[in-house]
């Protein structure tokens, strides 16, 4: 074929041996009735002419725009880069394009991307959410309108939701703490604004202290990120104002990261002076000596799992009921919180 030419429909019909409106049921991913021989050809075809459907024409003739709407709390947090690789890898899976766009934790922002991505004739969102406009998420689901919450989620009995265990992989690390010979903790958070993992998270550090600890050996820090020596004061507070062994657990990644900076800073050994650990099991924990203690979120799948949920409820694959899913995270034990008896 002279590589000049567009392709068009025809060529891919003429290659695989099937009708054009064979292949038209293809790319919208109506598959009933169609054999996997049939599948496999009109597949190889496309691969062969290297043909790209005209996306625009498309969707104006089919009132469909094959593109799916993301809206993350914080792009410049390493988990929103590793959720968006799963999203971004099942859409391309199932033939659908992304629109992303970064509410920077301001819920006023999330309300505007959220409409203007409805504008832009979106099929479905998935919300990554600042823990607010709960009110205008449930009258989009209300209104039919595909919609998935991802790790921060809300309303999971009316919208579909995927999320991991937080509550239940706290407890376990909170329980590791105490019996590896730390008997006094510190809980240090951003402020929870309503995030549900944030929540969750300290309840869970809660409940376990609650029990296992007395009420002078554990404690909770706010973390400011925007003061710059807040992390290391309350380190210092830390220090000095609690008895025996003492751990910090950090609420996520960032915190976890800030802490360890200000603890290189203040010069203290860990974990001889200081236990430490916390979510999330980014590149760097295993290569920070002594290896840092981590959580580790299956932020890909979640990422992969909340795009499968969407598409399936756009090509109304799913029950009317909402679908939520908790996936299962990993305590990663490293040199940080090595048992004090050892």
């Amino acid at each position: 074929m002279d590589n000049k030419k567009k392709v068009i429909i025809d060529d891919v019909a003429k290659l695989a041996g099937v009708s054009k409106a064979t292949i038209s049921r293809y790319l919208n991913g109506k598959f009933e009735y169609m054999s996997e021989k049939t599948k496999d050809r009109i597949k190889e075809a496309i691969k062969e002419l290297n043909y790209r459907p005209n996306n625009i024409a498309r969707s104006l003739k089919s009132n469909k725009s094959r593109l799916i709407g993301v809206v993350i709390a914080d792009l410049t947090n390493p988990f929103s880069s590793i959720i968006i690789k799963g999203i971004g890898d099942e859409c391309k899976a199932r033939g659908y394009n992304m629109v992303i766009a970064n509410s920077d934790n301001d819920a006023k922002e999330e309300a505007e991307y959220i409409k203007s991505l409805l504008d832009q004739r979106v099929e479905g969102i998935i919300v990554n959410s600042t823990g607010h406009n709960e009110e205008l998420i449930v009258s989009m689901k209300e209104r039919g309108i595909p919609i998935s919450m991802l790790d921060r989620t809300f309303c999971e009995d009316k919208i579909d939701s995927v999320k991991s265990n937080n509550y239940e992989i706290t407890v376990e690390t909170i329980n590791y703490l105490i019996d590896a010979g730390f008997n006094s903790l510190c809980f240090f958070t951003e402020r929870l604004n309503n995030v549900k993992p944030r929540i969750e998270r300290e309840r869970a550090f809660l409940d376990v202290c609650s029990k296992r600890l007395k009420k002078e050996n554990y404690n909770i820090s706010v973390i400011d990120h925007n003061e710059g020596g807040n992390i290391e004061v309350n380190i210092y507070k830390f220090l000095n104002n609690y008895s025996g062994k003492k751990a910090i657990f950090a609420v996520n990644g960032v915190v976890l990261l800030n802490t360890l900076s200000a603890i290189n800073k203040l010069n203290i050994n860990v974990p001889k002076d200081l236990g430490v650990c916390g979510y999330d099991n980014w590149g760097w924990a295993s290569l920070i000596p002594p290896g840092i203690t981590t959580i580790s979120q299956p932020s890909y799948e979640m990422g992969f799992e909340a795009a499968k949920i969407l598409i399936d409820r756009i090509e109304e694959k799913l029950p009317k009921d909402a679908v939520s899913r908790v996936l299962n995270s990993k305590l990663e034990i490293r040199g940080s919180t090595i048992p004090l008896n050892n």
